[in-house]
């Protein structure tokens, strides 16, 4: 069953998620959450392409839509950006030391709000061409 549509309505409901962790200085949750924001808005694109993709890494995802749609050398960065924050975020383990909230701040907030921003874009431009 195609699901694009379930898919990308909760990628924008997780982007609008983001802007309420920054408010509130979860600035680990909303670099998560920016994450997760664009990964299903991209699996939307393949939902929409009746194709799969089995795993997290943006940039996997979107050069594997290459063959489909233009991907921009700004939108892999993007990618790129946000794919540190898959686990990182959530798990102690990926510091030295110290929890995740200390490592992050607004402005890696904001960074990543932007980056998934982009690729919600593209991905609702493109919803309609596949």
């Amino acid at each position: 069953m195609e699901r694009s549509k379930d898919w990308f309505k909760q990628a924008q409901r997780d982007l609008e998620k983001v802007q309420i962790d920054i408010n509130h200085s979860y600035y680990e949750w909303a670099c998560f959450t920016a994450q997760q924001a664009a990964e299903k808005a991209v699996k939307a694109l393949y939902q929409k392409a009746n194709s799969h993709f089995h795993g997290h890494s943006l940039l996997q995802m979107l050069k594997g839509l290459s063959e489909k749609t233009e991907v921009s050398e700004e939108l892999y960065h993007s990618a790129r950006v946000l794919d540190r924050y898959y686990t990182e975020t959530r798990y102690p383990n990926g510091f030295p030391e110290g929890s995740p909230a200390e490592y992050f701040d607004e402005k890696i907030a904001e960074e990543a709000l932007h980056a998934s921003r982009k690729i919600v874009r593209f991905c609702e431009d493109n919803l309609g061409r596949l």
